[in-house]
């Protein structure tokens, strides 16, 4: 059960293309914390998102920091510690550097990646093995953390319909990815907090060595101005991985339960 932060990211960045706010859907302060599970009972680990009001080279930001480890029972033979950061414009949404410092069961990154959106460039510095590159990016691109943010404030769901299928382009390490994610509608689903309405989501993954077929991830965020995510399903290839918002604070807007715990 390998990478369980990354596939959480995968899932969440992906989910919000489908998102229109004229009023910012979060702020500073913000912070969300995810308890995550393994195949149905065996809790795998926790990961949170925050958000911090800063600047970046002279240009007001919002530093986003999501961290994942695991815990329990799992972390005696596969211990994670992940850190991902992203400082990203206040006013576009589009980041200006990403980090990505991980130790998964041994294996290590430390990559900074500086962005050029005016450009379209990307710069990769591999700290760990002390490499740099550039390479080209597809225009507005995002990075795994700020898609998130991005998109839960430019992009339109009232015109989509149950099936609909819409695209996302994000930079992540060395490679430009496009994913396809598909709208499922509305669903009254049990949280920790009460029953909540929320948004649907079938993000598309290849099928293989992590996930178990293409259609494997399906994700719940709150149907309110918030788009809060509150639930991730992933089929793996071995077992299953779902995470689920434990606790939150910081909300710019009220969080709507239908009936309370």
């Amino acid at each position: 059960m390998k990478q369980p932060f990354i596939i959480f990211l995968i899932v969440l960045n992906c989910s919000f293309y489908a998102v229109a706010q004229n009023d910012s859907a979060f702020q500073d302060g913000e912070w969300f914390k995810f308890e995550m599970s393994y195949s149905g009972f065996l809790k795998a680990g926790n990961a949170t998102l925050e958000v911090k009001s800063e600047a970046y080279k002279g240009n007001p930001v919002y530093h986003i920091v999501g961290k994942g480890w695991t815990t329990g029972a799992i972390k005696w033979f596969f211990k994670v510690e992940d850190l991902y950061e992203t400082y990203i414009d206040k006013t576009t949404y589009l980041p200006y550097k990403f980090v990505r410092k991980i130790d998964e069961g041994g294996h290590t990154k430390n990559i900074q990646i500086e962005f050029d959106n005016k450009q379209n460039k990307a710069f990769v510095h591999d700290k760990k093995n002390n490499k740099q590159n550039t390479f080209d990016t597809k225009p507005d691109v995002q990075d795994m953390v700020s898609t998130f943010y991005y998109l839960r404030n430019k992009m339109d769901v009232s015109g989509l319909k149950v099936g609909d299928e819409v695209h996302v382009n994000m930079f992540f390490d060395e490679e430009n990815y496009a994913f396809k994610l598909k709208y499922l509608g509305t669903e009254v689903i049990d949280t920790n907090f009460g029953y909540i309405s929320a948004l649907k989501f079938r993000p598309y993954v290849m099928a293989g060595r992590v996930f178990k077929e293409e259609e494997s991830l399906t994700l719940w965020v709150s149907n309110d101005k918030n788009k809060m995510p509150l639930r991730v399903k992933a089929d793996l290839a071995v077992g299953s991985l779902r995470a689920d918002l434990e606790s939150f604070k910081g909300l710019k807007h009220p969080f709507k339960i239908i009936v309370d715990k």
